[in-house]
């Protein structure tokens, strides 16, 4: 259903993205934003206001309780939750990425702030500004130092098991608002721990009765809503929007029920009232003491570390469900806007949440401008509705969002790794598992290890065969696959691999020991039309290779080098070194070392 933008275009712009025309230009100019609004307006706009509206519905209890999980008054997390989306709408370039407060970068905060604030005889809300400007200020850092490019250590398996995990850890970590449990956790071993300390794991009746009737409601409309609505006769378009506005549903049902029988809802937990004029008297940054910005320092690189590679994580698992192109430079900057406008408008720390970014992706938000009217909504619903949101069921939000995680719960790529590859079958679970018993950051960090790990070895071994030419041809191949014609006094060798630290001693060692083993050759031509890169050690190897092979009589030629590796090796000096040459094809060597009269066959 998405629409494909333009060449060029950016899908997820909002329509003020663009730079302002010249003044003499304006009529111009008016024309060209009205026709983007045009075109907004009949693309994205209604799915990006039914997604706002129930991820607002979604933000007011959730930012309170962050706030709270990070020690610091509720009204801190719906700033939070206001210009730090807007600021990520402007420069990211994720269009379902939901940015605010979340559960691990939370307690983070409180583990950061909490001494710090002591130290500097100051409150913990000014160190919670200090922080997020703090870690905006890393984001621009690894922009300047060209950091993003750790994102590739994020891997498939990664990506998938941490999805898995975090939408089962999600799921299971909103049962007790669900059934009135007086339990918490972030974790599964969290939770258990949890509940092994109160007094009674009984669930309360009430609670229980409008959370699981909540949660049946909205699996059956999920499941049979559209359908039923198409059965109807309404057009395709209405059914989706209404079946996608069966939260919306569900949460004014609950709140109609609580307001009408107040005696039989007792002991339900409900979201909260918040005056948002609470949130604008605050502390100037300007006032901070400098020993309160020393102290944040280090806690800030590690918290920049832990939002980037959470809130990458997410983006890239739900473009990859969409199709979407998600680009770790734009997410830096998305993040450093988003922490900069949460330090300056009195929030805390802000990244992508993974609850509330499934929950946009899931009412079917097409553009960041999204993010905008969420804001907006959220905004004008503290300030005229905080009553009849305070009466909003906890165990309703619990089941919106269980539903939505379990959405993303797909098994087919852990069938798919199992006929792959084992090992990455293995990675797989081992984050998923993580995620769920230890929580993100363990999961990630030893994904991204493992990963590592993973890489280091397969580079370690790299994959090398000894070619022949195919008869009539000037073609090489595998003497082990196919019928090839070889000369006796040269061996040929194709190279699948750059040459780096990890893996070129043991190349110059088998090579070593494969020419060792034949008493008439002459010549050792390496193919290197796999090889991309050679470094300082790789260079290393092939002298020694040279020096070795020299001494027994055997000269060593390249072939096949791809122009800019053979580029640095010809302005360092390497090649005119070298006992052999350099030729441009294999082909090439094939007649220069004497293959112009033809020669053995072999086969394999």
């Amino acid at each position: 259903m998405n629409p494909q933008p333009h060449p060029g275009a950016d899908a997820g712009a909002p329509p003020s993205a663009a730079a302002p025309a010249a003044p003499a230009h304006e009529p111009a100019a008016r024309a060209s934003w009205a026709a983007r609004w045009h075109g907004y307006r009949r693309a994205a706009l209604g799915d990006d206001l039914v997604a706002a509206l129930i991820v607002t519905i979604l933000l007011v209890p959730q930012s309170l309780a962050y706030a709270l999980l990070a020690g610091l008054p509720p009204v801190v997390g719906v700033m939070a939750s206001l210009l730090p989306i807007v600021a990520y709408a402007a420069f990211g370039s994720s269009t379902t990425l939901a940015v605010g407060p979340v559960a691990v970068l939370s307690m983070m905060t409180a583990q950061a702030i909490v001494p710090a604030a002591q130290a500097n005889g100051v409150g913990v809300h000014l160190a919670a500004m200090v922080l997020a400007v703090e870690i905006a200020g890393v984001f621009v850092l690894a922009l300047l130092l060209r950091l993003d490019v750790f994102a590739a250590l994020l891997s498939a398996p990664v990506l998938h098991g941490f999805v898995t995990g975090a939408s089962l850890v999600i799921a299971i970590g909103q049962l007790p608002s669900l059934l009135g449990v007086a339990a918490r956790g972030s974790t599964l071993t969290e939770l258990l721990e949890s509940l092994a300390k109160v007094p009674s794991v009984w669930p309360h009746a009430a609670t229980a009765a409008i959370g699981l009737g909540a949660l049946a409601l909205l699996w059956l409309i999920r499941r049979h809503g559209l359908a039923a609505l198409r059965a109807l006769g309404l057009p395709a378009r209405a059914a989706q929007l209404l079946a996608r506005m069966a939260p919306m549903f569900v949460v004014v049902l609950s709140i109609a029920a609580v307001t009408a029988l107040p005696q039989a809802v007792q002991g339900v937990a409900l979201a909260g009232r918040v005056s948002l004029g609470e949130g604008l008297a605050f502390t100037p940054l300007w006032q901070a003491p400098a020993g309160l910005w020393l102290a944040l320092a280090g806690p800030a690189t590690l918290l920049g570390l832990v939002a980037y590679v959470e809130s990458l994580a997410v983006a890239e698992a739900l473009g990859a469900r969409r199709g979407e192109k998600v680009l770790p430079r734009r997410e830096l900057m998305g993040l450093a806007a988003a922490n900069a406008a949460a330090g300056l408008s009195g929030a805390m720390p802000v990244t992508g949440g993974f609850a509330r970014s499934i929950v946009n992706f899931d009412a079917g938000a097409r553009t960041r401008v999204a993010g905008v009217w969420t804001a907006l909504f959220l905004g004008v619903a503290i300030l005229l509705l905080g009553d009849l949101l305070g009466a909003l069921p906890k165990a309703v939000l619990a089941a919106t969002i269980i539903v939505a995680v379990l959405s993303l719960v797909d098994l087919e790529p852990f069938a798919q790794a199992w006929r792959w590859s084992r090992v990455e079958f293995g990675l797989m679970v081992l984050v998923t598992a993580l995620t769920v018993l230890a929580g993100v950051e363990a999961a990630l960090l030893v994904g991204v290890l493992a990963s590592m790990a993973l890489l280091m070895q397969r580079t370690a071994r790299p994959h090398w065969a000894e070619v022949g030419r195919l008869p009539g041809t000037e073609v090489f191949r595998n003497v082990r696959r196919f019928q090839v014609q070889t000369l006796p006094q040269v061996m040929a060798v194709r190279i699948d691999e750059s040459l780096l630290f990890t893996n070129s001693r043991w190349l110059a060692e088998t090579l070593e020991s494969q020419a060792a083993a034949r008493p008439g050759l002459r010549h050792l031509v390496l193919m290197m039309s796999g090889v991309n890169d050679i470094d300082f050690s790789g260079l290393d190897s092939l002298h020694q290779l040279d020096r070795t092979l020299g001494a027994r009589g055997i000269r060593l030629h390249l072939s096949e080098v791809k122009g800019p590796l053979r580029d640095r090796l010809g302005a360092s000096g390497v090649l005119s070194g070298l006992s052999g040459k350099v030729f441009a094809t294999q082909a090439e060597a094939w007649g220069a070392l004497g293959g112009m009269g033809g020669g053995g066959a072999a086969s394999g």
